[in-house]
């Protein structure tokens, strides 16, 4: 389980990068950054109990 959480934080971040780097991608870069943050959370979460 802390694999695919770990992953998918790879994932957002990456996501993040590109939509930074392209301009007309700035809406993906938010997308990212907020899954991120909730990924983030729920991973925080399932390690606690």
């Amino acid at each position: 389980m802390i694999g695919l959480i770990i992953l998918l934080l790879v994932v957002w971040v990456v996501l993040a990068v590109i939509g930074f780097t392209i301009k007309g991608l700035i809406w993906l870069a938010v997308l990212a950054l907020v899954l991120f943050v909730i990924t983030g959370i729920v991973g925080f979460i399932r390690r606690r109990v």
